[in-house]
């Protein structure tokens, strides 16, 4: 007896150091807490739980910073205590829930919380059915919800932690709706009494939530939509850099996709930089071939090369672990990283070849894109696609279904159609007219609800095809119209409007394009090819010829020659010129690969209607292959431009017909 009441007397001056007196215990509101909470069998090795639905463990936690502490090794427990608490809290720092053995209440005092206890025995140590919160599961409530709205109700009626799961289960329910059914619910969300304390709810519980948890829930928040600068997203941001060691693999994916889907502002910045210093340490551990190629998509152009060399070498790793789809996505994740590893490229493009019938056309297009931007070259995958492209759409029956039933076609469609076709500068030889006017028509009966920037994309699409309907070019004309695509300071907008101009002038000789008056063109440093320099310099000696020739309509040819009818000799520049009938003016064109279609000898859009245009300004044009001057000798260049110049087949026919047909 004297034992156990000097065990007793000793845990009691052990508790008592521990508690300070004449202290109120200040718990901030969690919002997920019921008005009335039930605990029974009040021991303090059970004040700490390792989790909401798991039961309780005997291996004690620090809950909070500056309040009390029980180990597993304190062996004490007490009846009750009658008394309000003493407890400060000052902020949490894991997610542990408190569990008492008593009834208590809270009270508010000044905006905080004051608990006070009221003993009650029991033998359960468990919650009472009657006051127990269900825990809930973001598929479940994704799968019981069908709108935004219905989730907010629910956790209006039940708050319950973690409040990720509702913003997780929003996000599941939108990807599954039409676009404008989206806008709808998004801002019935905003408006929804609920939402505010949700955002409030998440703020709090964002430091003691698990760290996957709160990157996928700030994810569903960027992806509903919510603004970035708002407190809720700036405030996530810097939990998750504050909590960024607590990455691991899975982790490393979601924070990759996470900072993906954000635009960048100084709390992404630092992210992105934490971002960077973890792979730099983990690149080696790193298990899945997809969270390498998130990161890898991540890190950003501007990353360390130390870095990028550090993560191809990862992925040459684990070439022999690539699927298909590690292949496919491969060319968009160096994009991303504007790094061009020619052996990982090759390998990949060896994948995709072998394996084409399977990959998306989506995937193509990215594929290609890639390869665009890195500038890599791969005439076996080139041919590759264009080939499964051409065995699986038949583009006859396409233009036979656009000219049969233009109706099928939507404004989206026929903008789109129109793109691709000028771009590739592309047309049916038997039916170029019919299709062009098919479309135009087609897309007049859009003009009232059109917006001025598809419009104006729509008739740069006509211009590059040689095809002016004036139903959409007047409409587009208007000054308000062209105030409009002006005022956002768009350059592309304003270069589609320069293109608009010059085909009227040219083409058409249309008096409307004198009120057509786009901003200049911005003059920039133009450094035409030095090799062809050099060689025109040898071949025909200084004077008779002139460089970086700025020509109306922001028209520039890098080389100008003149040369007599017969075009037997060169004429040089300083004889003057008494009749534009008694000379040729010949333009040098350097041009790079990207001007052709794949086969090298079909000009794309905007090269074939600027050949149109130099020949309606007076010009004979020659086009020098950049890729093939590179890899000459001097001695050889110095033949091919003379080839170029004298011969028969060095200017383009003026009557060619710079169309593709099939």
């Amino acid at each position: 007896m004297n034992n156990r009441a000097g065990s007793f007397l000793w845990n009691l001056r052990q508790f008592s150091t521990l508690v300070p007196t004449n202290r109120t215990m200040r718990l901030y509101p969690f919002g997920f807490s019921r008005p009335k909470i039930a605990y029974s069998n009040w021991n303090p090795r059970n004040l700490l739980v390792s989790d909401f639905g798991n039961g309780v463990q005997s291996s004690i936690r620090c809950l909070f910073q500056d309040a009390l502490i029980f180990r597993s090794g304190d062996n004490f427990q007490t009846k009750g205590i009658g008394t309000e608490t003493v407890l400060t809290v000052d902020r949490l720092l894991c997610p542990r829930r408190l569990s008492f053995d008593s009834k208590h209440s809270l009270d508010p005092d000044d905006g905080l919380k004051k608990i006070t206890v009221h003993h009650k025995a029991s033998g359960e140590d468990v919650l009472s059915k009657e006051t127990k919160p269900t825990p809930v599961n973001y598929k479940n409530l994704s799968q019981k919800c069908s709108s935004l709205s219905d989730v907010l109700d629910t956790f209006s009626e039940g708050p319950t932690f973690p409040s990720s799961n509702y913003f997780s289960a929003m996000w599941i329910i939108a990807k599954r709706m039409s676009d404008d059914q989206k806008r709808v619910e998004k801002q019935l969300m905003f408006n929804h009494p609920a939402f505010n304390q949700l955002c409030k709810q998440m703020m709090r519980e964002s430091k003691i939530m698990h760290y996957d948890h709160l990157l996928f829930s700030l994810h569903a928040i960027v992806k509903l939509g919510i603004p970035q600068n708002t407190l809720l997203v700036q405030t996530l941001l810097r939990v998750v850099q504050e909590r960024i060691n607590e990455c691991d693999e899975k982790c490393l994916s979601v924070l990759s996709a996470l900072l993906e889907a954000m635009e960048p502002c100084k709390n992404v910045d630092v992210l992105r930089a934490g971002l960077r210093i973890l792979a730099d340490q983990q690149v080696w551990k790193i298990e899945r071939v997809f969270t390498l190629q998130a990161v890898i998509r991540c890190v950003g152009k501007d990353a360390p090369i130390a870095l990028k060399r550090k993560l191809e070498m990862k992925a040459l790793r684990e070439l022999d672990r690539f699927s298909d789809l590690n292949s496919q996505y491969m060319f968009e994740a160096l994009a991303a990283m504007n790094y061009r590893s020619i052996t990982i490229l090759d390998e990949c493009s060896k994948m995709v070849i072998g394996n084409i019938h399977g990959c998306p056309f989506k995937v193509l297009i990215s594929i290609l894109q890639s390869c665009r931007d890195l500038r890599y070259r791969n005439l076996d995958l080139f041919k590759g696609i264009a080939d499964y492209v051409a065995t699986t759409i038949d583009i006859w029956k396409l233009k036979q279904k656009v000219i049969a039933d233009p109706a099928s076609l939507n404004m989206k469609s026929i903008i789109c159609i129109l793109h691709v076709y000028s771009s590739l500068n592309h047309v049916y030889k038997c039916q170029t007219s019919e299709f062009q006017e098919v479309m135009a028509s087609s897309l007049t009966g859009y003009l009232h609800h059109i917006s001025s920037e598809n419009l104006l994309n729509a008739v740069c699409s006509f211009c590059l095809m040689n095809h002016f309907p004036m139903a959409l070019i007047n409409p587009l004309l208007q000054k308000d119209v062209i105030n409009e695509l002006l005022i956002s300071g768009d350059e592309r907008n304003a270069q589609k409007l320069r293109i608009l101009a010059a085909c009227l002038k040219l083409d058409i000789s249309c008096h409307m394009a004198e009120d057509l008056e786009p901003p200049p063109l911005l003059s920039s440093a133009l450094y035409p090819n030095v090799k062809v320099a050099d060689a025109l310099s040898s071949l025909l000696g200084e004077g008779y010829f002139s460089k970086n020739i700025q020509l109306p309509h922001n028209y520039h040819i890098d080389f100008e020659v003149r040369m007599d009818i017969n075009r037997s000799q060169v004429l040089p520049f300083s004889d003057v010129v008494t009749s534009a009938a008694d000379i040729q003016r010949v333009a040098v064109l350097c041009v790079p690969r990207s001007t052709y279609c794949l086969d090298l000898a079909h000009p794309r859009g905007f090269l074939a209607m600027k050949l149109r245009h130099l020949k309606v300004m007076g010009f004979h044009v020659i086009l020098v292959h950049n890729w093939e001057v590179e890899r000459l000798e001097m001695k050889d260049v110095l033949t091919y431009l003379k080839t170029k110049l004298y011969s028969t087949e060095g200017f383009l026919p003026a009557d060619v017909n710079l169309q593709s047909t099939c």
